[in-house]
């Protein structure tokens, strides 16, 4: 049996979330009374700032006001400080307000907000370049003390900044240069934790664009612990990242072996090794025998119109050999397949009458299932003069785009051009077989080299009328369908 990895359920970017904020608050580690409190620390950081400054190699900032108790959001050990941003950071800024001369030829990217993710400077196809002479220009002084932070759009965006990376910053990126790299990789996850996206959201304007100016940057409020204690937090910190990332891996490649287990398990049933056969079974070509003799006696009748009928199927066309019992059948033999219709303009035909027919659309599917429950418009009965009625039970091809995509109706309603329907098929298909049928290889194979279109590929009801189908005895099909129910089962525990 194959058991479903209990890691699945996880909520794994909950549990980062969860595991900075213990950090935050000093709940992720013990706090070690031998460690020198931050108030040291913040001492010793005060004291290189002041020289740094008296050396000119950075300005004297306006100071901040002290932090109020109203700003922290949560107690602290006692050996922890709350500090403003700027109070650790030798500078705090952003990039070019404006826009540079750029070059095709250039080497240097021109970053901005969009650029950082996931830690890194990403380089995109869109990213533009500026040569030397323009960087000089507009150069800004970053160092390995560097973290860089998107100051609009999706806001707090962060990326390490590494000191052999020759970058331009526009407007949108951010920066902050810490006064020691020992704090670095420390306030780097505070300015990833849930506490500071709270702060910058509370912040941010409130327009079209999300803005944090530099102002509400410099006066961030957060915690800062003793140095040792510091390193025992990033520590522990980045062995809980690198388990959730475990647990993530585990689950891709959980769902990557579920997928081709499910593929496999419909290709051997629908070769007809998925389950014996059984001699007492009525082989398929009796079924097609009398589904034929009906079918004449309702032309002779006049009840239904001859069809035209579909070519032979060559030994070339067949895929793959099949128990004698079965037979290798054209799709649109004794069943039937129609496409749907549109009225136009459809905002004339719409209602909101809870009496109106259900107007069944590609947005009215759900992920990974394979029934249509309900929909979000319905349409006037004069619409049906333009679409074509459906009924429950019915199955839903979508003929374009992501073509082929089979669904079974549980209401009734009307349906859209971009839809095919197939009915009429229970005397020759058992409901839930037809579905596994349409989602086996066997049969995207055939869609995929029968849809035409150069942009968008679709598929039309005489191609889908000309794919042909294994067809095993009624009896058989229904064992094929409890069988390949119970696999999905035990993959599901």
């Amino acid at each position: 049996m194959i058991m479903k990895n209990s890691s699945l359920s996880v909520d794994t970017e909950k549990l980062r979330k969860k595991i900075l904020d213990l950090a935050m608050r000093g709940k992720l580690v013990p706090q070690d009374s031998q460690d020198e409190p931050a108030s040291v620390l913040l001492e010793k950081i005060k004291e290189e700032k002041a020289q740094l400054i008296k050396e000119k190699k950075i300005k004297k900032s306006k100071p901040l006001p002290e932090i109020t108790e109203e700003e922290k959001p949560f107690e602290i050990p006692e050996s922890w400080e709350w500090v403003r941003l700027e109070n650790v950071a030798s500078s705090i800024g952003d990039g070019l307000h404006g826009t540079p001369k750029y070059d095709k030829n250039g080497e240097i990217p021109f970053i901005n907000g969009s650029n950082l993710k996931n830690d890194k400077i990403t380089i995109t196809d869109n990213t533009k370049y500026i040569n030397d002479e323009e960087y000089r220009k507009i150069y800004v002084n970053l160092n390995q003390s560097t973290i860089l932070m998107s100051l609009n759009g999706t806001l707090g965006n962060l990326a390490k900044y590494r000191s052999n990376e020759k970058i331009s910053l526009g407007k949108s990126a951010g920066y902050i240069s810490l006064i020691t790299k020992d704090i670095y990789d420390f306030v780097y996850i505070s300015l990833k934790s849930p506490m500071f996206k709270a702060y910058y959201s509370k912040k941010a304007t409130r327009t079209t664009i999300k803005n944090i100016s530099l102002k509400d940057i410099r006066s961030t409020p957060i915690p800062l612990p003793p140095l040792a204690e510091q390193k025992r937090i990033v520590a522990k910190v980045e062995e809980c990242m690198q388990a959730i990332k475990t647990i993530e891996d585990s689950s891709k490649e959980y769902e990557k072996l579920e997928n081709q287990l499910d593929k496999k398990v419909l290709d051997l049933a629908m070769r007809g090794k998925l389950v014996p056969q059984d001699s007492q079974d009525e082989p398929a070509s009796t079924l097609l025998e009398k589904i034929k003799e009906e079918k004449a006696q309702l032309i002779k009748e006049k009840k239904i119109k001859k069809s035209k009928p579909l070519p032979e199927i060559t030994e070339e066309e067949k895929p793959f050999e099949i128990p004698e019992s079965w037979e290798w059948v054209r799709l649109g033999e004794n069943i039937q397949i129609d496409r749907g219709g549109s009225p136009r303009p459809i905002k004339s035909y719409l209602t909101d009458d809870e009496n109106g027919i259900n107007w069944i659309k590609i947005g009215d599917t759900k992920e990974n299932s394979k029934y249509i429950t309900s929909t979000k418009e319905k349409i006037i009965p004069e619409g049906l003069k333009k679409t074509r009625l459906v009924n429950k039970g019915d199955f839903l091809l979508s003929n374009s785009m992501s073509f082929g995509r089979p669904y079974i109706l549980k209401i009734d309603g009307a349906i859209h051009d971009g839809w095919l329907v197939i009915s009429d098929f229970v005397s020759m298909l058992d409901n839930d077989f037809l579905y596994y049928l349409l989602s086996s290889k066997v049969i995207k194979d055939q869609f995929a080299r029968l849809a035409t279109g150069s942009t968008v590929k679709n598929l039309n009801k005489d191609r889908v009328s000309r794919v042909i189908i294994p067809l095993p005895p009624l009896a058989e099909q229904k064992r094929i369908v409890a069988k390949i129910e119970e696999i999905k089962q035990y993959l599901e525990i």
